[in-house]
């Protein structure tokens, strides 16, 4: 398997590795509301990126970022959660998953979509070095359009972290304190 993994013309469909993970939530899951715990879902979604991530990798993966994650709904104890997989885009040792959860009344039959998150994974080697991974076969409009979704993504958090970390590094209190005024806060210093 590592030999493949080597050359460069390896590549595995989005279908290989396509994971969907279903849970039941239950009240050791809820907080006080009776909601379920962010963290809980947060704790499910690496844990389908992992399984996904490493399918296609044919390799351990690490998880790198986690981008988009704003809870649309409340998930309530005794919901059935469901956590769809795929790979959406693949580097030379990255990957990036593309979940989509929903959460389904299994009484009512109501479904509701309450997040949609992208997990950046990097494959670790036997040596835990990055490896390589296999390129990514696009087999439906939808796969090729997640891909150029991915590269856009990719390209605009790139762009935003490079512009914010020149307007922290020039950030100036003195020059820049207006920027504080109609906001929710107040100085408990003097400048």
């Amino acid at each position: 398997m590592q030999q493949l993994l080597q050359e460069p013309d390896f590549y595995r469909p989005v279908s290989h590795s396509r994971t969907t993970l279903t849970e039941l939530m239950i009240p050791s899951y809820a907080n006080f509301g009776g909601k379920i715990h962010g963290g809980i879902l947060l704790s499910l979604m690496d844990k389908v990126a992992y399984a996904c991530a490493a399918k296609h990798a044919g390799n351990y993966c690490v998880t790198v970022t986690v981008d988009g994650v704003n809870f649309l709904q409340p998930v309530e104890v005794g919901e059935l959660v469901s956590l769809m997989a795929s790979i959406n885009y693949v580097g030379r040792t990255s990957l990036m998953v593309g979940i989509k959860v929903i959460a389904e009344n299994v009484k009512s039959g109501f479904v509701k979509h309450t997040n949609t998150s992208y997990f950046t994974m990097v494959a670790k080697g036997e040596d835990d070095k990055p490896a390589k991974v296999p390129g990514l076969l696009l087999e439906t409009p939808d796969d090729a359009r997640r891909f150029m979704e991915a590269i856009q993504r990719k390209e605009i958090k790139a762009r935003s972290e490079r512009e914010f970390k020149e307007i922290k590094t020039n950030l100036e209190l003195r020059q820049n304190i207006s920027t504080l005024a109609g906001q929710r806060c107040q100085l408990g210093f003097k400048l």
